[in-house]
């Protein structure tokens, strides 16, 4: 076990120099035949990953482009035919209720007129029927009284008449 930690701790070792070699300033990288500093390596890789990032974006909105297109020429309208039908139903069923409701609505108030009519007439009839009756009622007892004094006249005569002692 002891030696398998020397050699992790010699690998470690290893590491640590070769990292210090490219992080070193005058550390001079050569790549196909042209040399990079850590730093050039750096901004290089940075201008790389954008470059791809900016190319796999640009596919990304172009692919939801073609799928967007490819749904809208498969796109077919619904049949709203049988919609439209009942909202025309509908539309002619409103239609006759306001009719009937506005006919109803005349024929209550030529009722209505007829009542008011019909009461009126009653109203004079009995005004003038109560009149003739209070007439009536006075002449009865007008005759009632002229036949009263005939009476009293009569029964006066009949006790000033000595004969009919």
């Amino acid at each position: 076990m002891t030696e398998e930690i020397k050699d992790v701790n010699a690998k470690i070792d290893q590491a640590e120099e070769a990292v210090k070699k490219y992080a070193s300033k005058d550390t001079v990288i050569s790549i196909g035949g042209y040399e990079f500093t850590p730093a050039k390596l750096m901004v290089a890789f940075t201008i790389v990953s954008s470059i791809l990032g900016g190319l796999y974006g640009a596919f990304e909105v172009y692919k939801d482009y073609q799928d967007m297109k490819t749904k809208i020429t498969k796109y077919v309208a619904p049949d709203l035919s049988e919609l439209y039908k009942k909202m025309e139903l509908t539309q002619q069923n409103a239609e006759k209720s306001v009719q009937y409701t506005q006919d109803i609505k005349n024929d209550l108030k030529s009722d209505i007129r007829r009542l008011e009519n019909t009461v009126e007439q009653v109203e004079r009839s009995a005004k003038q029927s109560q009149r003739e009756t209070s007439q009536d009622v006075n002449d009865v007892r007008k005759d009632l009284k002229a036949l009263d004094q005939a009476v009293d006249k009569k029964i006066q005569k009949a006790l000033d008449n000595p004969l009919a002692r």
